[in-house]
């Protein structure tokens, strides 16, 4: 699998975000394959576009980030998913670890 052939999913609640994250993974050849202003829009759209992996923000509003990667879990979808969050703080790996997260940046 080349980078070309791996498709993201965004999920950030900052649209300015998103746009400086898309513009990092496509430069380096990623494809960004869904963008989610929150955890029940990812959800919704991973439903319909499939993903290898999701990049997602652990604090929105609505649906945060654990959640969404629960409810992915919950419903059997094993997408790998990378939780980033500006904060630092061991309760973050603490719910991120049993929801099956892949990885905390």
């Amino acid at each position: 699998m080349t980078t070309t052939d791996v498709r993201i999913a965004l999920a950030d609640d900052q649209a300015i975000v998103r746009a400086g994250l898309r513009a990092l993974l496509e430069r380096h050849g990623v494809a960004v394959a869904l963008e989610a202003e929150d955890g029940n829009a990812l959800l919704d759209g991973l439903a319909a576009t499939p993903v290898d992996v999701v990049l997602s923000d652990v604090r929105m509003p609505g649906i945060d980030g654990i959640e969404a990667l629960r409810r992915l879990r919950a419903r059997g979808d094993a997408t790998p998913v990378v939780l980033l969050s500006a904060f630092d703080g061991a309760e973050l790996l603490l719910q991120a670890t049993p929801a099956a997260a892949q990885g905390v940046l």
